[in-house]
């Protein structure tokens, strides 16, 4: 942000009333704990809250292109699958300091845009899809891609030829 800037813009109701609005960042992740069972994928946030993707993961060779307007979700674990990053994608809705607590980090994408979320994981905003790339020279662990949406869940592994 340039000199001056804030981190909320401000939004007039139709009352005349002032609102703030956060604007979304990119937060960095850390490293968390993960469980991979025959049922899904559970993963430990910093704050000791839990998620679990319920499911075993179609596979996909070296990348995954997502649905549009799902919430992307991507985990890459290490070699033995016990821990590893998780790294949500354009998510606009989930506060900072909620991120910063659990751990999660947060990558956000002009179109046509591309950024590395870990060594050889990189993300391509092409429209209102997303595509995952994974190097497997480079990584040594596990890439799971989740989307989901009010209606949908879908869980993928991208994997190495």
């Amino acid at each position: 942000m340039g000199a001056g800037s804030s981190p909320s813009a401000v939004l007039l109701t139709g009352e005349g009333k002032v609102r703030r609005m956060n604007r979304a960042s990119e937060v960095a992740p850390s490293t968390l704990p993960v469980e991979l069972t025959e049922g899904g994928i559970g993963v430990e946030y910093l704050d000791g809250r839990q998620v679990f993707y319920h499911g075993v993961p179609s596979k996909t060779v070296e990348s995954h292109r997502t649905t549009p307007q799902m919430d992307v979700h991507v985990l890459i674990t290490d070699g033995d699958g016990t821990e590893g990053i998780l790294v949500y994608l354009n998510d606009r809705k989930t506060g900072d300091e909620i991120l910063e607590d659990s751990g999660v980090g947060r990558v956000l994408l002009a179109d046509g845009e591309s950024a590395s979320v870990f060594p050889g994981v990189t993300v391509t905003r092409d429209g209102f899809a997303l595509e995952i790339d994974a190097d497997f020279e480079t990584v040594d662990g596990r890439v799971f891609v989740f989307e989901e949406s009010e209606m949908a869940e879908r869980r993928h592994e991208i994997v190495a030829e």
